[in-house]
């Protein structure tokens, strides 16, 4: 893939992920916690899938995204990203986890707000990220 093309393509997954973040928003408001925290998960998974196609990576699945992140943003000094990044990553993996497949897991209010703040706060660093290296958003 070219320069421009991988362009494009971390500002579509950027923008998909702004997307997800705002279902994720109405979904909280409408006291839907799980679907809440499904959609909190996948904007902040986007936006590093956005960050990791300038670093000409990619991952199929959920656990390559986070080893992906890990290596390249976290193990490699990145003045974007730090190891909280990549902690509230996994604590959301767990919980989209739990929400979509734990019969019995109750989600509440708290924590799908803490959720859908740790997608933004991920989002905004992307963003800039994304800012210092060309992309027009």
């Amino acid at each position: 893939m070219d320069a421009a093309n991988i362009k494009d393509l971390a500002k579509v997954r950027y923008e998909r992920a702004c997307e997800l973040l705002e279902d994720a928003k109405s979904m909280l408001n409408n006291d839907s916690y799980k679907s809440a925290n499904n959609r909190a998960y996948y904007a902040a998974e986007k936006a590093v899938k956005a960050a990791l196609s300038l670093a000409g990576k990619d991952a199929e699945t959920h656990t390559g995204v986070l080893r992906t992140f890990n290596m390249e943003f976290i193990h490699t000094p990145c003045a974007y990203f730090d190891r909280d990044d990549m902690k509230n990553l996994q604590s959301m993996e767990r919980i989209r986890t739990s929400s979509d497949y734990d019969d019995f897991y109750v989600a509440n209010k708290a924590e799908c707000e803490e959720q859908v703040r740790k997608a933004k706060n991920l989002i905004a660093k992307v963003e800039a990220f994304l800012i210092a290296e060309g992309i027009d958003l």
